[in-house]
Parts: C-alpha cells; sequence; structure tokens
C-alpha cells in the first residue's frame, strides 16, 4: 500500500481478533503500530510477534472508556514511536440478548466500550492530525449499525453512532487534511462472536444458521479485514472520506 512504510498507526483491541490481524498487517506494510488493548499480556505477546517479524510496535495496557488513561498512553506511544499518523479503532464489546431483558448497566457497558470509547481516541489524536494537517481514522463499526441485528439493539446503536460520527468528522475535517472512513463487519469468528453466540449447541446452531445465510458461505475471519483497512490508511485512499464498507461474504448489500 502506498504511503503506509514508517506511519505511525494507533490500533486498538489489538490483541485478539480482527485487531491482531489489522496490526500484523500494517507492522508488514512497514508502520510502526501502537496496540492499545485491556490485555496487557495478549497485547505484549502481539508486539513480541511483530519485533520477531522485524517490525516496530508498542504495547500499552489501556482501557479506552477512561479518556486520562487514553491521553497518558497516546502520548507515550508519541514520545517513543512519533506523531500519530494513523488511529483504527477496532475495540469493542457486546453481550447478546433481547432488548427487553438488558439492563441500564449492561446498556452503560456497552455504551462506554463502543462509542465513548472511539470518542475518547479521537478526542486524543485528533488535534495533533489536524495541527500537522494529516490523519487517517478508520473506525470498525458493524453491519448491525446499517441492518440491525436481533439482540443487539444497544450494541447497534452504538456502532450506528459511531458511523454517524465518522461522517460527520469526515465533514469537519476535510479541509484539515484529516480523512476518516467506517468498515462494518459482518459475523466473523472472533471471541467477541464466540461470546456473543454461546458454546455449546446453541452456539453452533447459530453458526450454521449464519453460514447458510451469507451468500459466500462462510463467517467472516480477522484476516478478512486488513487489507481494506491498511487501504483506507494509506495514500492510495486519499479521495475517500466519509464512506461505510461493509465486509460481510454479501450477507447485507448496499
Amino acid at each position: 500500500m502506498r504511503g503506509l512504510a514508517g506511519t505511525n498507526v494507533l490500533v486498538t483491541g489489538a490483541a485478539s481478533g480482527i485487531g491482531r490481524a489489522i496490526a500484523l498487517r500494517l507492522a508488514e506494510e512497514g508502520a510502526r503500530v501502537g496496540i492499545f488493548d485491556r490485555d496487557g499480556d495478549g497485547a505484549a505477546s502481539v508486539e513480541a510477534r511483530i519485533a520477531a517479524a522485524g517490525g516496530t510496535a508498542r504495547a500499552y495496557a489501556v482501557d479506552i472508556t477512561d479518556l486520562e488513561a487514553v491521553r497518558a498512553a497516546v502520548t507515550r506511544f508519541e514520545e517513543e514511536i512519533g506523531p500519530t499518523t494513523g488511529l483504527v479503532n477496532n475495540a469493542g464489546w457486546d453481550r447478546a440478548m433481547p432488548f427487553l431483558d438488558t439492563t441500564p448497566e449492561l446498556w452503560s457497558k456497552i455504551i462506554a466500550i463502543n462509542l465513548f470509547g472511539p470518542l475518547n481516541l479521537h478526542y486524543a489524536v485528533l488535534p495533533g492530525m489536524v495541527a500537522r494537517r494529516h490523519g487517517r481514522i478508520v473506525n470498525i463499526a458493524s453491519d448491525a449499525a446499517r441492518v440491525g441485528s436481533s439482540g443487539e439493539a444497544v450494541y447497534a446503536a452504538a456502532k450506528g453512532g459511531i458511523v454517524a460520527f465518522t461522517k460527520t468528522l469526515a465533514r469537519e475535517l476535510a479541509r484539515d487534511g484529516i480523512r476518516l472512513n467506517a468498515v462494518c463487519p459482518g459475523p466473523t469468528d472472533t471471541p467477541l462472536f464466540r461470546d456473543f453466540a454461546g458454546e455449546g449447541e446453541r452456539g453452533e446452531k447459530l453458526r450454521q444458521a449464519l453460514e447458510r445465510a451469507i451468500p459466500l458461505r462462510r463467517l467472516g475471519r480477522p484476516e478478512d479485514y486488513p487489507g481494506l483497512v491498511c487501504f483506507l490508511l494509506s495514500e492510495e485512499a486519499d479521495y475517500i472520506t466519509g464512506q461505510t464498507i461493509s465486509v460481510s461474504g454479501g450477507l447485507t448489500m448496499q
């Protein structure tokens, strides 16, 4: 990807799943990667894997729902690596159940991680990007934001907020040299999906039903997303901003 080598990119939720796959691919493209995750040990293992392959990464154990912790981690990354040129808001969490069975406490946790977490990252990195008049941001939303998803009402609402937020900032900051886009995964075989689907027969039935519904006849894999994310962070996508792109094996189509 043209223009990725030598950039400094933060990836949240990069200790596992889609985030880890994105971090590894960015390092392959020559980017220096900041790995933000509550799982400090998992983040450190991704840093070690990147270093073993000759890349540059730094791992930070950080709770993205805590703005001051995010600011401190961003400051450390920029002191150790350099100014943040790219941001991938990937971290997310959900607990599947019908809306009327949920509680306000669960709403707060889902919204804190999936909406306020990315807002905190934007708030921490955008002033520097605007000052330098350059920055690329990819927000990992969800197809639940576009078409809804039974059992994920609050999660869908939070991810829908991220899509709207991405489009709004893309308009506000276009003349400051900032490009923002959203990527919407469909059902993907990650720890989050396994937590969502549950174990045993129930989880297997849901997996099989989704595989029948998806035209490409399989769940997504973490490796299905890094190419698009790297493209959107690169110079190849300089004329693309404010877009929402679904990666779902054809389960949803615009």
